[in-house]
């Protein structure tokens, strides 16, 4: 089972943000300085390769905080 630090971890990854930045499970996704669609889109791949989810754009609108797409695993 994925904690919530591994999927951070595998986020910060699918993102690739130029600067470093600090993320925890209330990090709200619009307040990052490089949240933008090649982001989101990051985040769409993660959720197919890593954990074998598919999940689409409505799903990444519908998440204010790292910890709402983390909740989308369990779906």
């Amino acid at each position: 089972m994925t904690t919530v630090n591994d999927f951070i971890e595998q986020f910060l990854i699918a993102v690739d943000f130029q600067d470093s930045v600090e993320v925890t499970p209330d990090t709200v996704l619009l307040d990052l300085p490089e949240w933008d669609s090649l982001a989101a889109l990051g985040v769409i791949v993660m959720f197919d390769i890593e954990y074998g989810k598919t999940i689409v754009g409505d799903d990444l609108k519908q998440s204010i905080t790292i910890q709402d797409l983390f909740t989308l695993l369990s779906r």
